[in-house]
């Protein structure tokens, strides 16, 4: 299927693959110090943005069919990838395939066990009710930071140093995805990440120490999943460390990729 994208910037290509709900926007904050040293290729996923979604169920693995047709069509197949929550989730499972090179997965999903899992979908799910009946005063509401406090708390450890711009973004974006329900029901019912001991390239696994969303104990999990895996703490940083901590998070990804490899 074809997949709505964005190319910037110059070097080896770095696709960027976004979360639940979001869009290729949600990685604006990463651009300016990613884009000198790197082509960036930024995908709206399925269903997301401007990507028309698929017919069926929206599985993590037809998720990950699609990138990986994306990959394959575009000549892919040996760049570097970054993915954030569900993108993490799904840049890790090409990792796991062979597909790609180096990897930094940020908060991936899958590895919540029992009553987390059920806490996902519950405060999602409860998340986006809010977010919908409050769509017609995101504009106003994403300028005031008491407001984007209290609909972001979940992704940002400091929602109120956002900026409205990137706030009114993605809570449009969260509002207007045709499949957020069903690959929220999805994710809480089907099965968990595999994990490898062998991927093509290096693998960081980012994660903030305030993540209330996907919890910090599941990254000892990531981490087992994928032994070869570095392990990074985010300080102060919730679910999104791109948005917490922009300078940490490119420094982060240079660093796994390789600032000038050829």
């Amino acid at each position: 299927m074809s997949l709505h994208f964005e190319r910037l910037g110059t070097g080896r290509p770095l696709l960027m693959v976004h979360g639940l709900g979001a869009n290729l926007r949600t990685w604006d904050p990463l651009l300016s110090a990613l884009r000198a040293s790197r082509e960036l290729i930024l995908v709206d996923l399925p269903g997301h943005g401007k990507s028309a979604p698929f017919a069926g169920r929206q599985t993590v693995e037809a998720y990950a069919d699609a990138l990986a047709g994306f990959v394959q069509s575009h000549g892919l197949t040996t760049a570097d990838l970054v993915g954030s929550s569900v993108g993490g989730r799904l840049v890790l499972e090409l990792a796991r395939r062979g597909i790609g090179r180096h990897c930094v997965a940020l908060d991936p999903g899958g590895f919540w066990r029992g009553w987390e899992t059920r806490w996902l979908h519950w405060t999602l799910a409860a998340s986006i009710r809010l977010v919908r009946l409050l769509r017609p005063f995101h504009p106003g509401l994403s300028r005031h930071a008491v407001t984007r406090t209290v609909l972001l708390a979940q992704l940002s450890a400091r929602p109120w140093v956002l900026p409205p711009q990137l706030v009114e973004e993605e809570l449009r974006s969260l509002a207007a995805t045709p499949v957020f329900d069903a690959m929220l029901r999805e994710l809480a019912r089907g099965p968990l990440q595999q994990g490898s001991a062998k991927t093509p390239g290096g693998v960081t696994i980012g994660w903030g120490r305030q993540d209330h969303l996907l919890l910090p104990r599941q990254a000892a999990r990531a981490q087992v999943a994928f032994p070869s895996a570095r392990l990074h703490w985010f300080e102060r940083c919730s679910h999104f460390p791109h948005w917490d901590q922009p300078a940490e998070t490119a420094r982060v990804i240079l660093e796994t990729v390789g600032e000038d490899a050829p």
